[in-house]
């Protein structure tokens, strides 16, 4: 059965049905993938996080966003645009740098003002008290740190 990919628009009226695939890519059920650690279920690596945090992109869950992101490098608020369109996420690859840290390489296509882009990130994340964390990203098409491409707004 060829099913063609929905795109999702920031912001939803409505979270995902129980059965919709997962915004995040896993070819899971939303409900079987990140809509527990949305509900407040620990994710159990740093890549589950990622993806979790890419699916409260796409649906628009601020307070998951920022209960999620380190506090010494979260911002007061995350407001999403809603004329932005996540498209798809793939994960190029995950390593775990030390017991309690990790790095997660992504690349996110997105769609804003009818133009399409891609968001290639290269996240860090820590643990801490057995929590994982969003820590900080690079943009290693813009070479610098902590610079998105100009419209896109997703951190790791």
């Amino acid at each position: 059965m060829n099913r063609k990919r929905k795109s999702h628009r920031v912001g939803w009226p409505r979270w995902p049905h129980e059965s919709d695939a997962c915004p995040c890519g896993s070819l899971l059920a939303y409900a079987a993938c990140c809509r527990p650690l949305h509900a407040g279920a620990l994710p159990d690596s740093a890549v589950a996080l990622m993806r979790s945090r890419y699916s409260a992109y796409v649906i628009g869950i601020e307070p998951y966003l920022l209960a999620s992101w380190h506090h010494s490098t979260r911002p007061p608020s995350v407001a999403p645009d809603p004329s932005l369109r996540w498209l798809g996420l793939e994960v190029k690859r995950q390593i775990e740098t030390g017991p309690d840290t990790a790095i997660v390489e992504f690349v996110a296509r997105y769609r804003l003002a009818g133009r399409g882009g891609r968001l290639h990130e290269v996240s860090r994340f820590v643990r801490e008290a057995g929590r994982w964390y969003y820590r900080d990203g690079k943009f290693p098409e813009c070479g610098e740190p902590g610079a998105a491409p100009a419209g896109a707004a997703f951190s790791g």
